[in-house]
């Protein structure tokens, strides 16, 4: 249920970051923001004495700036021993990894070694919250591994978006707090009481399948409009047009309205999967959840057939000796991400089917291991256009809007752009005498 948080508040708190990933790092720096004193803690030793230093190297708007306020203020620090922190801690936020595992389940390793590390160290009273998305059951696990009546566990998960994570967790539509204990669950949301957020108490449980359940429903809106967005294709409507038409209904809304190559990242994937196993597991069917998996697999093949029709091959034919320039890796603009990037699998899948791939992104740097075998990275956009039988557009960096089109075109080889994320103006493309080609339109040119 919704309500007021207590007057837990008004004092500074002392928290405990486990984690300096995307969700830990930010949830460290915007914490220490909002006047907490945080402690992030991280088994990097380098990393730690790096961002120590100030320096972050993830590629997220605002964050450097915010962890360089909080070092400045003396009001974040980061370690390296999990255990000596947690001594100090009122609140300890569990940032960890838990990736899928064989069979689609979240690996709750990383989270459970951590509680397992700092279980006797944690002072009574404290709160131990899981800020990482995992099964539903998690915190009572957790309270049953720490085996202190005297700490409390809650969920807390995060609804960040790489590329805007800060300005997430400073602005966000709700917060989510569930435990057992409702005076540990109102300690943990009067954090952010200085946010003003609608704010959701409820039991851990509850928390713990909101996050699923969010992810879930977009995804699955996300697969339900590339399907749209094929038959637009078939019967020569526009997709564009038909989500604007939609998303003015407040019952749809805007977002996740966007046809694309497919959905991907280091959420959507792993949590459908792994609230497919939860289903599985409690004996539920969820086909319209498998469904949207598997039109996601779908779309991203649909995007190949479209890049060999392009340029020339044939729909199902092979592209050896075909070479193509690439135009954006990363899963979003504004990220280094090239986890579950379907940009990356869309590129995987040309260079399976035969083709040369010459990429530029401009968040990448070259040396990312994910690209070895699929693709070679440049540092200037002109330079994929050389000799190409085409570019593939596939993440949406804004910069790709304001390219010379027509400088790009006296370089390729075929003067064909497939645009899969309907991000340039086929006009402008026309007028540089290259061919558009997007998804869930009509071609140009």
């Amino acid at each position: 249920m919704s309500r007021e948080v207590g007057v837990w508040v008004v004092f500074a708190r002392r928290i405990i970051v486990m984690g300096t990933g995307y969700v830990g790092l930010t949830t460290g720096a915007c914490l220490a923001s909002l006047g907490h004193r945080v402690v992030c803690c991280d088994v990097d030793v380098v990393k730690v004495e790096r961002l120590a230093r100030g320096e972050v190297r993830i590629l997220e708007p605002d964050l450097p700036e915010r962890v360089a306020e909080g070092i400045a203020a003396g009001r974040l620090e980061f370690a390296s021993s999990a255990a000596a922190a947690a001594e100090e801690a009122e609140v300890v936020f569990l940032c960890l990894p838990t990736p899928m595992s064989t069979g689609g389940a979240a690996d709750l390793t990383a989270v459970e070694s951590v509680a397992g590390e700092i279980r006797g160290r944690l002072p009574a009273a404290s709160v131990v919250v899981t800020k990482s998305t995992v099964p539903v059951g998690t915190a009572a696990r957790l309270g049953r591994l720490l085996d202190r009546d005297d700490v409390a566990v809650a969920s807390n998960p995060e609804f960040l978006r790489e590329g805007s994570a800060v300005h997430d967790f400073l602005n966000p539509d709700r917060i989510v707090v569930g435990s057992d204990s409702p005076d540990a669950a109102e300690r943990v949301a009067a954090l952010y009481a200085r946010l003003g957020a609608p704010t959701v108490l409820t039991d851990a449980a509850s928390a713990e399948m909101v996050k699923y359940a969010a992810n879930c429903f977009l995804a699955t809106k996300l697969s339900y409009v590339n399907a749209i967005a094929e038959l637009c294709e078939l019967l020569g409507a526009n997709i564009t047009d038909v989500t604007e038409g939609m998303g003015y209904d407040r019952r749809i809304g805007q977002s996740f309205l966007e046809a694309g190559p497919g959905w991907g990242g280091s959420c959507l994937p792993k949590d459908t999967r792994a609230l497919l196993r939860v289903a599985e597991t409690a004996g539920f069917d969820f086909p319209l959840l498998e469904a949207a998996v598997n039109g996601n697999t779908r779309q991203r093949e649909q995007v190949v057939s479209k890049v060999a029709d392009a340029c020339g091959v044939g729909v199902e034919s092979s592209l050896s000796g075909v070479r193509l320039g690439i135009l954006g890796l990363a899963f979003k603009a504004g990220t280094d991400d090239l986890r579950d990037s379907p940009a990356l699998a869309v590129a995987r899948a040309l260079v399976d089917r035969g083709a040369e791939l010459i990429a530029y992104d401009p968040g990448l740097r070259g040396d990312e291991p994910e690209l070895a075998g699929i693709a070679t990275l440049v540092d200037d956009p002109y330079r994929v256009a050389k000799e190409a039988a085409g570019l593939v557009l596939l993440t949406g960096w804004p910069e790709f809007r304001t390219l010379d089109w027509s400088r790009l075109a006296g370089m390729l080889r075929g003067p064909v752009v497939v645009d899969t994320r309907n991000h340039l103006d086929p006009d402008v493309l026309r007028r540089a005498g290259m061919s558009w080609r997007g998804i869930g339109r009509a071609p140009v040119g």
